[in-house]
């Protein structure tokens, strides 16, 4: 069975429409998470125009796996990091949790693999696992498949979400009136989504404490690390950078992305230039790996079937009808590099 988790973000301009429609729209595509996936959360863009919420790093809320409305998203800004979008923080980390039970389980049965989807999304992400030679005879199975697990499902969340900055960078739409390409790899979505590989491998481990608990204080903590600013710092910094990184307001046209996908073992975040308050260096971090689970003998295979109207271009920019991220997300980042490159936007990588 294919199942469907987490969702994506949305412009500025469609949010107040968009929380509306969407909880009626992933309740009909994805059962709003009640299957067991990840549920959805609505992100934002780090712009100070219409409809982008700029969040009070001491109001937060508690993080909620389950349906919250209390639960406080948004964009903050801090020091090391730039900007920050909790709903990419925490949607990952729930993204992380839930496909650690769905590796754990195939491992524990011994299967070839699973499949997963993103909530909203149609494409389907295919997993297949090579066992190594002797695994019938390993003593401590559960042990070794408690350590791959959480490792192996940050690896997985981490390059889903990398998956849903290209298809809205090749136009694919989550919702018919909504435009997104704006918001493809804009310049805090691929930090922001590292972090909650991160606290959610973090949360999962905290057994002292409820894995919402344990996020809401990993949150806290991360933000506080990477030197959190007031949210009127946060305003002012996005407002600072208006006409050169983006332009417009309803829709405004996202004109910096951040194309470091990690593929050097490190993502470095974008800084706003000037902010009185910070003068650090941003804080580069380590993405996940397959590392731990190749250590103990395995392989995996992350295929991706696209199963949306655009595929045939995305397949002709990658050289390639099947997608695994190792191989094409590379050839993936030249091509949407050099369509940056024409349609005058900047980038960091």
């Amino acid at each position: 069975m294919v199942e469907r988790v987490w969702a994506e973000k949305v412009p500025g301009t469609f949010n107040f429409v968009k929380r509306c429609l969407t909880p009626l729209i992933l309740l009909l595509l994805s059962g709003c998470g009640l299957g067991g996936g990840a549920r959805a959360r609505v992100g934002y863009l780090p712009t100070a125009t219409f409809g982008v919420k700029f969040s009070d790093p001491d109001r937060l809320g508690r993080h909620s796996s389950g349906f919250n409305p209390f639960e406080v998203g948004g964009i903050v800004y801090t020091c090391r990091a730039g900007h920050i979008d909790l709903d990419h923080v925490r949607g990952n980390a729930d993204l992380t949790r839930y496909l650690a039970g769905k590796v754990r389980r195939a491992l524990s049965s011994g299967a070839k693999g699973f499949s997963f989807s993103v909530s909203g999304e149609l494409s389907s992400h295919k997993i297949a696992f090579t066992y190594p030679v002797g695994w019938g005879g390993v003593v401590d199975k559960e042990g070794v498949i408690e350590e791959i697990s959480l490792p192996t499902a940050a690896y997985l969340s981490y390059n889903a979400t990398i998956w849903h900055e290209v298809l809205t960078w090749f136009g694919v739409h989550f919702v018919a009136f909504e435009p997104e390409f704006n918001s493809a790899f804009s310049w805090e979505d691929i930090y922001s989504n590292v972090i909650g590989t991160r606290l959610g491998v973090e949360a999962v481990k905290d057994t002292s404490r409820s894995f919402d608990e344990a996020m809401t204080i990993a949150i806290d903590r991360q933000l506080r690390e990477l030197q959190v600013q007031p949210r009127a710092t946060a305003v002012y910094a996005s407002d600072k950078v208006r006409g050169d990184w983006y332009t417009g307001n309803f829709v405004p046209d996202t004109r910096m992305r951040n194309f470091d996908i990690g593929l050097d073992g490190t993502v470095t975040p974008t800084l706003v230039p000037g902010i009185a308050a910070c003068d650090g260096e941003p804080l580069a971090i380590e993405v996940p790996t397959l590392d731990v689970l190749e250590g103990y003998g395995f392989s995996m295979r992350h295929e991706i079937r696209p199963n949306v109207l655009e595929q045939g271009h995305i397949f002709m920019a990658a050289g390639s009808k099947r997608i695994e991220p190792v191989i094409h997300y590379p050839i993936l980042l030249e091509y949407m590099k050099r369509d940056a490159d024409r349609r005058g936007y900047m980038y960091d990588e």
